[in-house]
């Protein structure tokens, strides 16, 4: 059962217009995500500095904005990837929930610009993501980074690509990260868990024929969802991989591939907690002020990096 904040955002939502991703095109739908992130009025917690730069990755150059809490170093650093499907969203859509892990880890955030799909269809965005946590781990000093103290973190098709990062960090030998935060990550592109039927409309803008028209943007053929580098459940062995959290929404698509993901890194031995929000939907860890549980469930993942920190 929906939240009755939820139920209100939901109502705000159809107020405005907002349209169906699936009926939009890729340029369209990135338009809206900038225009309904840009007129949020929400409070954005002040941060020491805030600096746009490109780096070099192996496809070219990617954008990162990095954020800083205050001009003491070396600090944590974590790598944040954003949500939108891997076709939509950008480090501007992305800020207020950036400056928050800023603000409340007390760690330098870099926000990462990766290519988007279907102009870059899968694998760049996980080219993009691997060689900025690289990049990030070797400029630490000069960001004024402690390298023994690095995570990762995403929502969405973000946590998509810091759970994939995680494995590839393990499968190189480094670098070495202190934990991994997925919100409602996407994990098995093969879209075949019972929570695509029980939420597929009706619960906010993520519908499943929003994650097929996500699919089929990111993915060249359906062949690549059985990639791990795209599914990361289909990996091998998830053993010594990131300690993890996981944060989901009980009514979200979503849902079941990321409670599959909880049990496969457990068994797998890897530590994790996993927190589910009862009558929350998909988006929700963005919605500070108005939903309550978004403030909740963004301090219980800064309250686990800094525990993880503090190792």
């Amino acid at each position: 059962m929906l939240h009755p904040q939820i139920e209100a955002a939901i109502r705000a939502m159809a107020k405005a217009g907002l349209r169906r991703f699936e009926d939009m095109t890729p340029l369209e739908a990135r338009a809206q995500t900038e225009a309904v992130a840009r007129a949020s009025t929400a409070p954005r917690p002040a941060v020491h500095s805030v600096t746009d730069r490109a780096i070099l990755g192996s496809l070219g150059p990617i954008g990162v904005r990095i954020y800083r809490p205050g001009d003491r170093s070396p600090l944590p650093g974590i790598v944040y990837f954003h949500g939108g499907g891997h076709v939509v969203g950008s480090p501007d859509s992305h800020d207020l929930t950036a400056r928050h892990l800023c603000a409340g880890v007390d760690a330098v955030i870099v926000s990462i610009d990766y290519r988007l799909a279907p102009e870059h269809k899968f694998p760049a965005a996980v080219i993009d993501a691997f060689d900025a946590l690289l990049w990030v781990a070797a400029q630490a000093a000069e960001l004024g980074i402690d390298a023994d103290r690095i995570g990762v973190a995403g929502d969405s098709a973000g946590a998509n690509l810091a759970a994939v990062t995680a494995i590839m960090a393990r499968d190189a030998g480094g670098p070495r990260l202190r934990l991994q935060s997925l919100v409602y990550p996407v994990i098995d592109y093969g879209l075949i868990d019972a929570s695509y039927a029980r939420y597929a409309q009706g619960y906010g803008i993520l519908t499943r024929a929003a994650m097929q028209w996500f699919r089929s943007q990111y993915l060249r053929t359906t062949a690549d969802a059985e990639d791990w580098r795209a599914s990361p459940i289909k990996v091998a062995d998830l053993a010594g991989v990131a300690p993890t959290i996981i944060t989901a929404a009980e009514c979200d698509v979503l849902i079941d591939e990321g409670k599959r993901y909880a049990d496969a890194l457990r068994k797998a031995g890897v530590p994790t907690e996993y927190r589910e929000y009862s009558g929350m939907i998909h988006g929700f860890f963005g919605m500070i002020p108005a939903i309550d549980d978004a403030a909740k469930a963004q301090q219980a993942v800064q309250i686990a990096f800094r525990h993880a920190f503090s190792q």
